[in-house]
């Protein structure tokens, strides 16, 4: 009788090399060796995704201090250029998506966290001058883009190392705390732009033409201002956690088995980031009216823009794949025959959509809402918009959002863990369809207002609550895909259906701001409050009706 063989743990892999052997649900593997590994990754992938959000939304801030310091451009010129990192960094995040499996993780984290630099940069410069023609800050909020294509290949990846058991957990430390980007953006960048932070270095000041605020207080027009630290400071987090990112972090050869040299993987990033970006590039020139592009698709035609991208990346991707890569794709792809892919894409609409896009429309939204009053002319039957001297500052309060969306996004994927993520789902949709409608009614009655300032921290608690209702989504959408779907397609139905959620930071600046212009602000949160519903149905009839597909999730 022979003697049964006795598995013999490998020796613990270090950092900054390739396993060959990984199996987070093997227990015994686990506890040796799987979580301190899994764990060192985690830790090193929350910052740099903490980073890729802050460069990809430093535009909703950015655009509000550009008004401040006389920067001549219009309310919606300033509005599209946050509707272009949002449609880029969207975009970015369906090839992103594949990144992991054909690149691997080590190699993906590092390259796309280094390429973050070269917007930072670049806009440190556009910022030194107000003379900076308006297609520079178009083409800087387009490669910025590269921050929210970075989410999906940092989702993939850490769902890679972990067990089902801990996925609402981990995915949501390292989507939630990464989200903590969007609240880190909000409070530094006024902060160092009130100080010569890298001396004669860093450029001269401008003076404040209108006046401004910081989080602890308001800042005179005529203030000396260091705008372009808004990019600069950026750099300074960037290069430290790429050299810890190159040393620290591992490629798991069980999940990228096929990713070459170090070489070819990273040029296979470049090349459908590229891609990526080309297709958004030409999706805006459609989009954006005269002299930046042909307005082709302006208006109701925006409807078409990301449908149109995201056909149109998916094509450029297939169109130049080839050998192992293809292959690889064509498996990846069939995520597009699994329904469940479009059911949990329309709910991480609902929530990471909602996060991000009320992120980059917020701060422009109280700007422009609660900065000046609004008093009905009779003699020319029409609205007159003057400056509010009482006005609050979108510098001031524009980060409580997002901080709370982001503190509140592990306690999802942990509550969800617990009690199943459908039935989270349901309950926050539900809460984002009366919380969106009633948040409308108050721009409503704010924007025909003499003293709009009356309405402001009724405005800004309703928009609390959205932000903590979509944070909480975003932990339990995350854990149900942890379940719905096996280890092959879990990594690229996460990347896809955060790709097309991340489409919410160019759709909210579009409606809102198209809204706030037609003087109808309310409407915008009223069809978002009809999406909501409609996605309360999806949830119900797809995880929790009595002969559910899957059961609560």
């Amino acid at each position: 009788m022979k003697a049964a063989k006795v598995a013999v743990p490998l020796p613990a892999p270090t950092s900054g090399v390739d396993i060959a052997d990984w199996r987070p649900e093997d227990e015994s593997f686990w506890r040796q060796q799987g979580a301190r590994i899994a764990n060192r990754n985690l830790w090193i992938s929350i910052p740099a995704l903490l980073c890729g959000f802050a460069v990809w939304l430093m535009w909703g801030i950015i655009t509000v201090q550009m008004a401040n310091a006389g920067f001549p451009f219009t309310p919606d010129e300033l509005f599209s250029i946050a509707a272009i990192s949002g449609l880029s960094g969207a975009t970015l995040r369906i090839p992103a998506s594949f990144f992991i499996r054909i690149c691997g993780g080590r190699n993906t984290v590092w390259l796309t966290t280094a390429l973050l630099m070269i917007p930072a940069f670049g806009t440190g410069i556009a910022l030194q001058d107000t003379a900076t023609p308006l297609w520079v800050f178009q083409l800087m909020a387009l490669l910025s883009g590269i921050g929210g294509g970075n989410f999906a290949c940092s989702m993939a990846n850490i769902s890679t190392f972990f067990p089902k058991r801990l996925q609402g957990t981990a995915l949501g430390l390292n989507a939630g705390l990464g989200n903590f980007g969007v609240t880190t953006s909000q409070l530094l960048i006024p902060a160092v732009m009130t100080m010569a932070l890298f001396g004669s270095l860093g450029g001269e000041a401008i003076p404040l033409a209108k006046e401004s605020a910081t989080l602890i207080g308001k800042i005179a027009a005529g203030t000396p201002t260091w705008m372009q630290n808004a990019g600069f400071v950026w750099l300074l987090l960037l290069v430290p956690i790429a050299v810890v990112g190159w040393f620290g972090m591992n490629n798991l050869l069980t999940v990228s088995p096929n990713i070459g040299s170090t070489g070819a993987a990273m040029g296979k990033i470049l090349m459908m980031y590229g891609i990526a970006l080309v297709v958004s590039a030409i999706g805006l020139y459609l989009y954006l009216p005269a002299p930046s592009g042909n307005g082709l698709l302006s208006g109701p035609g925006m409807w078409a823009v990301p449908p149109l991208v995201i056909l149109g990346t998916l094509f450029g991707m297939k169109a130049v794949a080839t050998g192992d890569m293809k292959t690889n794709l064509n498996k990846q792809f069939g995520i597009f025959r699994n329904k469940h892919t479009w059911s949990m894409t329309a709910l991480y609409v609902v929530t990471f959509g909602s996060f991000i896009g009320f992120s980059m429309a917020l701060p422009l939204s109280i700007t422009v809402i609660f900065g000046n009053t609004h008093v009905f002319d009779a003699a020319s039957q029409a609205w007159v918009h003057a400056k509010n001297p009482n006005a609050p500052s979108a510098l001031m309060y524009a980060w409580i959002g997002p901080f709370v969306g982001a503190l509140i996004r592990p306690v999802g994927g942990w509550i969800s863990d617990k009690l199943g993520g459908s039935i989270v789902t349901q309950w926050i949709s539900i809460v984002l369809v009366f919380a969106s409608a009633v948040t409308g009614y108050v721009m409503h009655l704010a924007y025909q207002s003499a003293t709009p300032e009356d309405y402001f921290f009724l405005f800004m608690a309703l928009f609390v609550v959205l932000f903590a209702a979509s944070g909480i989504g975003n932990g339990s959408t995350f854990r149900s895909v942890g379940y719905v779907f096996d280890q092959d397609q879990r990594g690229p139905v996460l990347g896809w259906t955060s790709a097309v959620g991340g489409y919410g930071s160019f759709i909210a600046p579009v409606v809102i701001g198209g809204q706030i212009k037609a003087g109808t602000p309310e409407y915008a949160m009223y069809g978002f409050a009809a999406f909501y519903a409609a996605c309360v149905l999806i949830n119900w009839w797809f995880y929790l009706r009595k002969n559910a597909y899957i059961q609560n999730p």
